[in-house]
């Protein structure tokens, strides 16, 4: 079985920073993709970041210049850097993951999200 286990979710003042980490665990043979999304009260989920295994990044326009997403291959484990939050960052944040557990297969797995406020 895997999982992608989320933390570092919380209440934070606008303008501050928080830090997401995602770990996989489970009979993985590998991962390729790992990104974040985020499904803010009321609205669709949607892509946040992505990081694919040699490094590529890809970002939201919405966070260009205030999040860094990053992985550690050998921890299994993606990171997603939060500054200068806002009240409009409020969201569930939900790690992705492209997976392959016999080398020759591949699909996404969710994690259970994390809960990020944003607010005085």
């Amino acid at each position: 079985q895997v999982q992608l286990v989320e933390s570092g979710g919380g209440l934070v003042q606008p303008g501050g920073s928080l830090r997401l980490s995602c770990a996989a665990s489970g009979s993985i043979f590998s991962i390729k993709g790992m990104g974040w999304y985020r499904q803010g009260p009321g609205k669709q989920r949607e892509l946040v970041a992505t990081i694919r295994t040699g490094g590529p990044t890809n970002y939201a326009d919405f966070v260009k210049g205030r999040f860094t997403i990053s992985r550690d291959n050998a921890k299994k484990t993606v990171y997603l850097q939060m500054s200068s939050l806002q009240p409009e960052d409020t969201a569930v944040y939900y790690c992705n993951a492209e997976i392959s557990l016999y080398g020759y297969d591949s699909r996404g797995y969710w994690g259970q999200g994390t809960q990020v406020t944003v607010s005085l």
